[in-house]
């Protein structure tokens, strides 16, 4: 069965970007970008929320990321590139489904609202963040009030030249 990876970039204090959406924080490198790369090849399917994809589309990365996307949306419409599918119903129904089918792990990009959905469903499989060397002390938060505890074990934990640090968790079912 294929599984959902829940991952990226946060602070330290557990936040996707500033509230106004700021993303400047973010300590890019080659090491990170190596790291991003050798991962993205175990993908082949993208999930992400309307905000998550906005924010993308706003921040000039337009298409599918090279992945099968689904975006989960009730408000928004048939996106023009064929690798981008909205989904407007029944994300949990939906995600259930698409881990039984062949193929890659499946990647849950940003989305603190969307994955605490997929939390409260039992849906996703392990976590992966790299997390930077900030405190920002308010923002748009990784993680949002889940329903119960959800136990972890730590699959890696990788230290960066640039102060960040990677973890790697399998979640308990």
């Amino acid at each position: 069965m294929r599984k959902v990876i829940f991952g990226g970039a946060n602070s330290l204090d557990n936040y996707f970007a500033r509230s106004d959406e700021s993303v400047d924080w973010i300590r890019w490198d080659d090491e990170v970008a190596a790291l991003i790369a050798e991962n993205w090849k175990s993908f082949d399917t993208m999930l992400m929320g309307r905000k998550t994809y906005e924010f993308a589309l706003k921040s000039g990365r337009s298409g599918s990321w090279g992945l099968k996307t689904y975006v989960f949306s009730r408000t928004l419409q048939a996106d023009p590139n064929a690798d981008v599918e909205i989904i407007s119903d029944n994300a949990v129904a939906f995600v259930r489904d698409l881990k039984t089918q062949e193929g890659k792990d499946i990647c849950l990009m940003g989305g603190g609202e969307l994955a605490k959905c997929f939390f409260d469903a039992d849906l996703i499989d392990e976590i992966g963040f790299n997390i930077h060397p900030v405190l920002l002390g308010s923002g748009i938060p990784l993680f949002h009030a889940i329903n119960r505890q959800i136990d972890l074990e730590l699959l890696e934990c990788r230290p960066f030249k640039n102060g960040c640090v990677l973890v790697k968790y399998r979640v308990h079912h």
